[in-house]
């Protein structure tokens, strides 16, 4: 079997990371994020990226670091309130953007590495997605014909990972990285723990191996908090 380990996430995107490519990048917020390897991307000064994610993270955190930089060129995102500097470039021109349904986004990811083309959903009928999209009736309801995303490489978080490149996710972690990993032609996992095969309980995997490429190691990453909330006494 391959190796799929390598030393760094610098190491791990060197040879495939081009300008113009389209990634899917996991996770929800700030939570989940594949924060190593999005770093080592900026740090590549790769350019006129297209990014499908969730959100577009928070400013200087997560992809928001490439907004900053003007390394995206398109989002294709569910959720954006959270970033002014994604506000900033899409008012201005500067970012092209594609607003998706947050269930619709997690199928077209998750379709889209099962092979599957295209689906139909009632998600959006009647509203600005519909526009252009075919309209079908089944069983007296409208829905729109939604075609679905596959990334040249993902990049995803997981809690645990065996070195066959089986994953475990965490809570909130699990929002959009098995979908986001499924979808890419390559996918790297960012990890916090690496065991040997065999050591990760079959019941414990969310995710076969078969769908990921290559494994970096990231045993202490940062636990951004995306708002804080103290109570106060009294």
């Amino acid at each position: 079997m391959p190796n799929k380990v390598y030393e760094s996430a610098q190491a791990a995107l060197k040879d495939i990371v081009k300008d113009g490519q389209i990634l899917a990048v996991g996770g929800f917020g700030l939570c989940g994020i594949p924060e190593q390897l999005i770093s080592a991307l900026k740090n590549t000064g790769v350019k006129n990226l297209t990014c499908i994610s969730n959100n577009a993270g928070v400013d200087g955190l997560g992809l928001g670091q490439l907004l900053v930089t003007k390394q995206i060129k398109k989002m294709i995102s569910s959720y954006v309130g959270e970033n002014k500097e994604f506000e900033r470039q899409y008012l201005s021109g500067e970012l092209e953007v594609e607003l998706t349904p947050q269930g619709t986004l997690a199928e077209k990811l998750r379709s889209g590495g099962a092979g599957i083309p295209a689906f139909y959903t009632q998600a959006g009928v009647g509203t600005l997605i519909a526009e252009g999209k075919e309209v079908r009736v089944f069983n007296g309801k409208e829905y729109i014909l939604e075609e679905t995303l596959v990334s040249d490489i993902s990049l995803v978080k997981a809690y645990k990972a065996d070195k066959a490149g089986n994953l475990f996710f965490r809570k909130t972690a699990r929002n959009f990285n098995p979908d986001c990993a499924m979808a890419g032609r390559i996918t790297i996992a960012e990890v916090e723990q690496l065991v040997e095969i065999g050591e990760l309980e079959p019941d414990d995997i969310h995710l076969s191996g078969i769908y990921i490429d290559r494994i970096v190691l990231n045993p202490n990453p940062e636990k951004h908090i995306e708002h804080m909330t103290l109570k106060t006494e009294g």
